[in-house]
């Protein structure tokens, strides 16, 4: 097999990585029945070493533990291993006493997907180590041209393993294989273009050109011009012609983004358009026919424009066939860290090289901040604090956001366990294309316990 192929994690034959970090006295005794149930253990020589161990054996999970004083007086050495080896989820083995210390309680909670109190129960671990495996190897897809990663983007790609973001990835799917016109709602900063992109390049139309018009941004006087082009000296000005926005689209994609701030003159023409699939240009007398599917955003209420007599009602009916609703990056359960490790990545060259990554400070202040920027923001609060870091890690200080008071609801413990297991067993069924028995296999559990976990959490096989 390339060293670089990808298995499929249906093939119970095929054992599953796990990385180790502690002392092995603590899991010597149990190593016997994770490797029967289907796990190789890598053994780190140290926290120090272990990112490097994580990188060279591909393992895509790993256990920290925390038996040794050191590794609970030195909490920060922790961080800095967590930092360098984001993609893994890890789970933390702990002393019966270690949750009641508020500083380890926080780390364990803030850094950590899972932990298991000591004395360890085999079988108990195996069971997290497959629900951690499901969920990271979806993480591993996102980063590496996997089924999350839909378009390549100069700034940001559509990234996210949330109920949310796997809803819209359907939805991406489902528009892009028809030609109906697509409105894309949503608040500002929430990837309407992206998602715009992405039912462009899945379309029979991906080989023609994707033209973005916004139409907030057009000077009054040019809308005109600008969308359906001009003759030869239609205008003062006018010294040669000029092909339009939508001529420009034919064979592709147009997409009208904050269509809510075109003029009602220039909707009553964007409504001919759609309706005859013709347009004239500025001083024009030809009728000339453009084949090209139109996409349209706006993060406005056109219902409440319509009522207010600043958007045509039939134009709305005309663009909202179909529709999707991008959620803010607030209601994204699980998505911020992943989104956050991405921009790093993505912008790498441009932090300090002292800079690792994440402080679980930060971590936890992302978590609990309501961007009302949305991505836009993120975007932005991380590209700076890359720069201005002066640590290894990012703290909230760096991020702007040490003196942001929460207004978030606070998730509990159970209620984030719930959320990231229902997201591995959707995550799983999807791959095995409704196959419990393949599912169960990839999660490391029973056909019975999966079933059971999928009537606790309402899911469905298809």
């Amino acid at each position: 097999m390339p060293k670089n192929a990808k298995v499929k994690l249906s093939d119970p034959s095929i054992e599953r990585s796990v990385l180790y970090v502690g002392e092995k006295e603590i899991i010597a005794d149990s190593t016997g029945i994770l490797k029967e149930e289907g796990w190789n253990i890598i053994f780190a020589p140290s926290l120090v070493e272990a990112p490097q161990y994580a990188s060279k054996s591909g393992a895509l999970v790993g256990v920290v533990g925390f038996s040794q004083k050191e590794f609970v007086d030195h909490a920060h050495r922790v961080e800095l291993m967590l930092a360098q080896s984001t993609l893994l989820k890890w789970i933390a083995l702990i002393p019966p006493n270690a949750a009641e210390q508020p500083a380890f309680r926080q780390l364990i909670g803030s850094a950590f997907y899972d932990y298991h109190t000591l004395p360890l129960d085999a079988l108990r671990l195996s069971i997290t180590l497959g629900h951690a495996f499901g969920m990271a190897e979806m993480t591993a897809d996102t980063f590496q041209g996997g089924q999350w990663d839909l378009h390549h983007h100069p700034e940001s790609q559509m990234v996210g393993a949330s109920d949310q973001m796997q809803k819209i990835y359907q939805e991406i799917r489902k528009v892009a294989g028809v030609e109906a016109p697509v409105l894309i709602t949503g608040e500002s900063g929430t990837g309407k273009e992206l998602t715009a992109q992405a039912i462009h390049e899945r379309s029979t139309r991906k080989e023609g050109p994707f033209v973005a018009v916004n139409c907030g941004a057009l000077p009054a006087n040019l809308i005109q011009s600008e969308l359906f082009g001009h003759e030869k000296g239609s205008f003062t000005g006018a010294h040669e012609r000029k092909i339009g926005r939508i001529e420009s689209a034919a064979a592709g994609t147009l997409f009208l983004d904050e269509i809510g701030d075109l003029p009602m003159d220039l909707q009553t023409n964007l409504l001919r358009f759609l309706q005859e699939k013709t347009i004239h240009r500025v001083g024009g007398r030809q009728d000339i026919e453009v084949n090209v599917r139109v996409l349209a955003a706006t993060h406005i209420n056109l219902e409440a424009a319509i009522k207010d007599g600043s958007f045509r009602q039939d134009l709305y009916y005309r663009l909202n066939v179909l529709q999707i609703k991008m959620p803010p990056l607030r209601d994204r359960v699980g998505d911020i860290p992943l989104l956050a490790q991405y921009i790093f990545t993505r912008f790498s060259d441009e932090k300090a090289h002292r800079v690792k990554g994440f402080s679980e400070e930060a971590l936890h202040a992302m978590n609990h901040y309501d961007w009302p920027g949305n991505i836009r923001e993120l975007i932005n609060r991380v590209r700076r604090a890359m720069v201005m870091c002066e640590k290894f890690l990012i703290s909230p200080v760096d991020l702007g956001l040490e003196r942001r008071t929460n207004s978030r609801m606070q998730v509990t413990l159970n209620e984030a366990r719930d959320s990231a297991e229902a997201s591995s067993i959707r995550g799983a069924l999807a791959q095995s294309r409704g196959s419990v028995s393949m599912a169960a296999r990839q999660l490391g559990i029973s056909r019975v316990s999966l079933y059971r976990l999928m009537e606790k959490h309402g899911i469905s096989k298809s």
